[in-house]
């Protein structure tokens, strides 16, 4: 995994092939409005071009190194090749700290109910590619799941549900992911 520092955190690529840069901790907003990114966030452009993010989903997150949580959930759930496949979705992942907030029974007992755990996990999963200039123009986002989930803007951060997103724009071959502070519940 290549890295980059800047004033506001820690630009990620997640391949040499698809610099798709993101602020890490930055909000969505500074990262839309520009920041100290050298890549712009809602593209994968390299000094040749843009070119398309290569890996699907699945992959893109666990290369990333902090997904443990929501790849195992993905396999206990039976999602890992819904996520692989062709899309597009777009992903509110919430990572491994996210998934840290969650009490551990709490975390044992939804692992245990595949029912339950794909309800959560498809909560998260939004059909179609929402990159982050239209997920802050929208209200809320009808979610695989079934129901929406509420998006808002407060304190110059994006909210998806009660989660703050993170990073936005990780690109993938079919979708993208943005990063979330906190498991959403439906």
């Amino acid at each position: 995994m290549l890295s980059k520092k800047s004033k506001t955190g820690t630009c990620l690529a997640l391949s040499s092939l698809a610099l798709s840069c993101v602020c890490a901790m930055a909000p969505l907003t500074a990262a839309i409005a520009g920041s100290s990114c050298s890549t712009k966030v809602a593209t994968s452009e390299t000094k040749k071009g843009t070119e398309a993010a290569t890996s699907d989903i699945v992959d893109t997150a666990v290369a990333a190194g902090k997904f443990g949580t929501l790849a195992k959930a993905l396999g206990v759930a039976g999602l890992v090749e819904t996520l692989k496949g062709k899309g597009p979705f777009t992903v509110f992942a919430p990572d491994d700290a996210a998934f840290a907030k969650v009490p551990a029974d709490a975390l044992n007992a939804l692992l245990a109910d595949k029912a339950k755990l794909t309800k959560v996990l498809t909560y998260h999963v939004v059909k179609g590619e929402v990159l982050a200039s239209k997920v802050v123009k929208m209200k809320s986002a009808k979610t695989l799941e079934g129901s929406s989930v509420a998006i808002k803007q407060a304190d110059g951060k994006v909210m998806v549900g009660n989660a703050t997103v993170t990073a936005t724009d990780i690109k993938c071959s079919n979708g993208v992911i943005h990063v979330i502070d906190t498991v959403l519940m439906p």
